[in-house]
């Protein structure tokens, strides 16, 4: 049974966040990390490619990735795909929030496909990206795999296709096998 956090609980919660920022963009990562540090996030990381972030989210373990989707080396939907890999990559659960300067709906329907946690459509706001960090925090969906879909529950669970997903991982609880 879930409790509802308090406001001190969310913002204390967030002051422990350690974030990784992939984008190839040095000026976006700029924006990013100040936008996190005026929201309250003490730690933040950057990676400038998808390899790098790849790396970074290996050694780091960060507690969420906001990634861009258009990266050199490897983009962030082949990232995604890689780091949602459990049986390859060692954290697969992490949460993810793409970032992207295209809102197409396909895009948005790939991202969520592949595993993204949430998705920011390029410019954004602190409360934007507030807002999506405290989604994770306070609702955060269980790991399911189904099939080769292995990420968090879908939101549209009735009229989804993986409307009857198998958890292997709920929230602050170990691997059910």
């Amino acid at each position: 049974m879930s409790t509802a956090l308090s406001k001190s609980e969310i913002e204390a919660q967030i002051r422990s966040l350690g974030v990784l920022v992939v984008d190839d963009s040095q000026f976006i990562r700029k924006i990013v990390r100040n936008l996190l540090l005026n929201v309250g996030v003490k730690e933040v990381y950057e990676a400038s490619d998808g390899i790098a972030g790849l790396e970074a989210i290996r050694t780091i373990g960060p507690d969420i990735v906001i990634l861009d989707w258009e990266l050199p080396l490897l983009n962030g939907a082949e990232l995604v795909r890689i780091v949602r890999s459990p049986d390859v990559f060692p954290v697969p659960h992490v949460p993810i929030i793409m970032l992207s300067s295209h809102g197409e709906r396909w895009r948005v329907v790939e991202a969520s496909r592949i595993g993204v946690n949430e998705y920011l459509v390029k410019p954004i706001s602190a409360k934007s990206l507030f807002d999506r960090i405290v989604a994770i925090l306070v609702k955060p969906r269980p790991i399911v795999r189904v099939g080769d879909y292995y990420g968090p529950e879908p939101r549209r669970q009735f009229s989804d296709p993986l409307r009857h997903p198998v958890i292997v991982t709920a929230p602050d609880e170990a691997p059910i096998n």
